[in-house]
């Protein structure tokens, strides 16, 4: 009846379809990829790739072939922060506009990078391959239904015409701002709309580097008859990007944007009349701020742009996408796999839909602050980058904490709550130093350390009752883990004898903070909680747990 059977089918391939499919690959879920583009991005879009971002690749075992790809040592032009000229030949008068904290040794294993979507999806197209993935370019979507059991979908070749039927259990659409899956849906979206018209000018000018006189920035904005264009160098310089913005509300469209038309837009930027320009492409888009109003209908997800769009003004659309991907992956294969319950699931909704909603606001404050209409609300509200990259907090049915929190803290709070992505701290393990971030992957872990026993026999108890795998690791100086740049348990915010309980994706779920005799037999609970099984499954592995105790 179907041509295709398949566990996990994903609409778009782009880096959150691709790394969807990558990622649940290394959970050992086969997926199909179909998207209608002939091949890869063919421009250096998404130029800038986040320490999360980076940390998940890591963990993907991927992390050698992403860093291959950077042109020298990117990280000084996010050091050079985003600045304002009036000309780029009047670099030396460059005002600084906004200087984002984005890494840092106690923060993250791994630091930002510059490069472009046009190699790094070559690296993901290939991995989701090598990890079992079934990628089709030319291919479209035509249409889905879905019921209790799974998807069916047709897709069609673009060449040929033919049509195919696949029988999916779950699809995600990764399919970006103009989303069919989410139309097909009928999902609507809420926020500010469309707030600007801009176009994506890429261009080779030889001499612009000269000009610019080797100045390194993330960003550089100039003055465009009396608006402001910006600049981008992060994935090299050849072709540079630059993006103008175009007002239809006054007659303009893009096609107005002749060749000619934009070698004089870079000249005037550049403030030298006679410099030498090659357009390569010119892509118009708009800035806009929507969030769909569910991620998840049924069997059906929405990720990337394709549930959240916001102005590109921080860098968050395509690295908020990857983290989105990643979320799903893992809980996808833990219900594939059986050791997880659906409501697993209904929080890949509940903490995503938070997150995307928040990266959404603060790229819209960064937006009107850099272009000068930004109010002291704005300022206010504004946080720091790394916060909105790494230091988010999740709130759903799967993370167990008495104290919660807002989605973004006006400062960097990674302490080891629920909620939160567990901190970064270095350890050496017989001879070999690794982060604790590098132990979580495909199972839920424990922290704890020698005086934690109980801690730990509970949770390997209520483990087995669940069927859910688990892991538990003794950190102290006389332990196999051992840690070498700060006191590991000050990191995690606990006492001698309490145990931090740290989901696949490096969220902690719970946190005892310090010894318990009586509290350790609610870990079934816990466990139960954080994998979404069923209240009924919970309560009989608490008392098969309390039983063996008794």
């Amino acid at each position: 009846m179907y041509d295709v059977n398949i566990p996990v089918l994903i609409v778009g391939a782009g880096p959150v379809g691709l790394s969807t499919a990558l990622f649940s690959g290394r959970h050992g879920i086969r997926t199909m990829v179909l998207e209608k583009r002939d091949s890869t991005s063919l421009l250096p879009r998404a130029p800038g790739l986040q320490a999360r971002t980076l940390e998940l690749f890591r963990a993907a075992g991927i992390h050698a072939d992403i860093r291959a790809l950077e042109m020298g040592d990117s990280h000084p032009y996010f050091e050079g922060g985003i600045i304002q000229v009036n000309t780029f030949a009047e670099i030396d008068d460059a005002v600084l506009l906004e200087s984002p904290s984005l890494d840092g040794p106690t923060v993250s294993p791994e630091r930002v990078m510059g490069c472009g979507q046009d190699r790094y999806e070559k690296v993901l197209v290939d991995k989701a391959r090598e990890f079992g993935s079934d990628v089709r370019f030319g291919t479209r979507l035509v249409e889905f239904s879905q019921d209790d059991e799974g998807v069916t979908a047709i897709a069609e070749e673009n060449a040929t015409g033919r049509r195919f039927t696949i029988r999916a259990g779950y699809l995600v659409g990764a399919d970006g701002a103009n989303s069919a899956v989410r139309r097909h849906l009928g999902v609507e979206r809420v926020g500010r709309g469309t707030v600007f018209n801009a176009l994506s000018i890429y261009f080779k000018a030889p001499e612009l580097e000269v000009v610019l006189k080797g100045r390194k920035f993330i960003l550089c904005y100039a003055n465009v008859n009396n608006t402001l264009m910006g600049l981008s160098r992060l994935h090299g310089c050849d072709p540079y990007l630059a993006a103008p913005l175009y007002h239809p509300e006054l007659g303009e469209k893009p096609e107005d944007f002749t060749d000619e038309r934009c070698v004089e837009i870079v000249r005037t930027a550049a403030g030298v009349p006679d410099l030498a320009v090659e357009i390569v492409d010119k892509v118009p888009w708009q800035g806009a701020q929507l969030v769909a109003e569910r991620f998840r209908t049924g069997r059906v997800f929405l990720a990337g742009d394709a549930a959240h769009l916001h102005p590109p003004a921080g860098g968050f659309g395509a690295n908020t996408g990857i983290h989105d991907a990643h979320n799903l992956a893992w809980k996808l294969a833990a219900v594939l796999h059986g050791w997880a319950g659906d409501e697993l699931l209904n929080t890949f909704d509940a903490e995503r839909r938070a997150v995307g909603s928040a990266m959404a606001a603060q790229a819209m404050v960064r937006n009107r602050i850099r272009h000068g209409y930004g109010t002291d609300q704005d300022r206010a509200e504004m946080v720091d980058d790394i916060i909105i990259t790494l230091g988010y907090r999740y709130a759903s049915s799967a993370i167990t904490s008495t104290t919660g929190g807002p989605v973004l803290s006006p400062q960097l709070e990674l302490l080891g709550e629920p909620g939160t992505r567990a901190p970064h701290v270095w350890l050496e393990r017989g001879g070999e130093v690794i982060s604790t971030i590098d132990l979580f992957w495909d199972s839920f872990v424990l922290l704890t350390d020698e005086a934690g026993t109980p801690w730990a026999q509970a949770a390997e108890r209520a483990a087995a009752e669940l069927g859910v795998p688990l892991r538990v690791h003794r950190v102290g100086a006389r332990s196999e883990l051992r840690p070498k740049d700060r006191d590991w348990a000050k990191a995690y915010g606990i006492a001698p004898g309490g145990a931090v309980l740290v989901r696949p994706d490096a969220f902690v779920a719970w946190r005892a903070e310090g010894p318990d005799a009586a509290g350790a037999d609610a870990l079934a609970g816990v466990l139960a909680r954080a994998a979404g099984l069923a209240p009924v499954a919970a309560a009989a592995a608490v008392a098969a747990v309390a039983a063996t105790v008794g």
